[in-house]
């Protein structure tokens, strides 16, 4: 089974996947070179597939790509990059 695609929507600041007919997201702020993550949500229904886990790695790898600094707010968020070493240099 492929991984879902996961879409960043720009304006509203939000990176999103879609499974099952449910939205799965997180949210971000940007302020110059710092994107702040402030909120990440799995439906229940949707939880245990590591949606939230998807839509983080790529926001991050979308931040080091921009060369932006990270603020992670979300509690997910920055439990997730205390585990990952390799996105820790990103935090602003």
């Amino acid at each position: 089974m492929s991984e879902p695609a996961v879409q960043h929507h720009a304006a509203p600041r939000r990176y999103t996947v879609e499974a099952d007919g449910g939205t799965a997201f997180l949210e971000y702020e940007l302020e110059g070179a710092v994107m702040t993550f402030t909120h990440t949500f799995v439906p229940p229904e949707l939880r245990g597939r590591g949606l939230a886990e998807i839509l983080v790695r790529r926001a991050l790898a979308d931040a080091r790509d921009a060369n932006r600094r990270v603020v992670p707010q979300c509690s997910y968020v920055a439990r997730f990059i205390a585990r990952h070493a390799e996105f820790q240099p990103l935090c602003a």
